[in-house]
């Protein structure tokens, strides 16, 4: 029967010629003649199936083909066109990852202070941006919107987000003082963690309202690989299974495993957290990043309070 698929294929093409025309008439066809016209195609369309030893029902009823979920797209290499800074807090202060038009690798450096490590880079370097691992934009009697939006994100992941304490629970000495504050507020206690960096929380702030002449975002590394590989990374970043996939995120993102993973104060985690903020501040350079939310909410403070990623 295969001798017959030729003048079938030629039939099939004269009537979806004539469905075409008769669909494209003047003022709209006749129904009963484009229920007609279409049994027709569906008919030779079958006999073709037949004759050539395909199910051309089945494929019919199946509906057209649905897109195959072939698991996470990472995003494609990033391109560093200008200098930026990724810093993570650490034990000895703040560690940074240097991102550079043109470098092979990160570059790391290690300061005391957020303001001592931005300086001493910018002044070799002229970096144009920078993005802290740490809450930027304190809330006054609320909870943030860009903590909420990034545990949402981050999907079996969300516990690696605390939730930002107000303005007034950080201005508290200890954890026991900053509780009742917080929960008149906003109702909400006072997590461990959450209050645990409130001297590096409050660093950052002063820095920042001292006004930087650089570009400054919070980026949250967690939601940073997350976005890098495609999806969250499931491991601990403190484990070895983590620290191979964290590389693996980068090398994917275009970055190389940075100069140094570990040194005096300052542990490989921490440096693969501030790699990844420096990646998110080179997209933000180049117009790829957006802010959580969108537009970033603003408190009393006037500081934009979003997680870039």
């Amino acid at each position: 029967m295969a001798d017959e698929a030729p003048g079938l294929s030629a039939r099939l093409s004269e009537q979806a010629d004539a469905l075409a025309q008769l669909l494209a008439t003047s003022g709209g066809a006749d129904p009963g003649e484009v229920e007609r016209a279409v049994s027709s195609v569906t008919t030779t369309l079958r006999q073709l199936g037949d004759t050539l030893g395909l199910d051309v029902g089945a494929a019919l009823a199946a509906g057209p083909p649905q897109p195959v979920d072939d698991g996470p797209r990472p995003f494609p290499p990033l391109e560093v066109t200008v200098p930026v800074l990724g810093v993570d807090a650490c034990k000895a202060g703040w560690v940074g990852a240097i991102l550079e038009p043109g470098a092979p690798r990160p570059r790391i450096a290690v300061a005391a202070t957020i303001a001592d490590l931005v300086e001493t880079v910018r002044q070799s370097l002229g970096i144009q941006a920078v993005a802290i691992d740490i809450p930027i934009g304190l809330p006054d009697d609320t909870t943030r919107q860009a903590d909420a939006m990034a545990r949402k994100a981050l999907r079996g992941k969300a516990s690696s987000v605390f939730t930002t304490l107000t303005r007034a629970a950080y201005a508290e000495a200890t954890r026991q003082d900053a509780d009742p504050v917080n929960r008149a507020l906003t109702g909400q206690g006072v997590g461990a963690q959450a209050f645990g960096l409130r001297a590096k929380i409050i660093e950052v702030d002063t820095w920042v309202r001292s006004r930087p002449t650089v570009t400054v975002i919070e980026a949250h590394p967690e939601l940073s690989f997350a976005v890098m590989a495609g999806a969250p990374i499931v491991a601990g970043k403190k484990t070895d299974a983590g620290r191979v996939a964290r590389l693996a995120a980068l090398a994917a993102a275009g970055l190389a495993s940075p100069s140094v993973l570990n040194g005096s104060g300052y542990a490989a985690d921490d440096v693969l957290d501030a790699c990844a903020a420096a990646w998110t501040a080179a997209r933000r350079m180049n117009g790829e990043a957006h802010p959580l939310p969108d537009p970033p909410e603003t408190f009393s403070d006037g500081i934009p309070a979003a997680i870039w990623v």
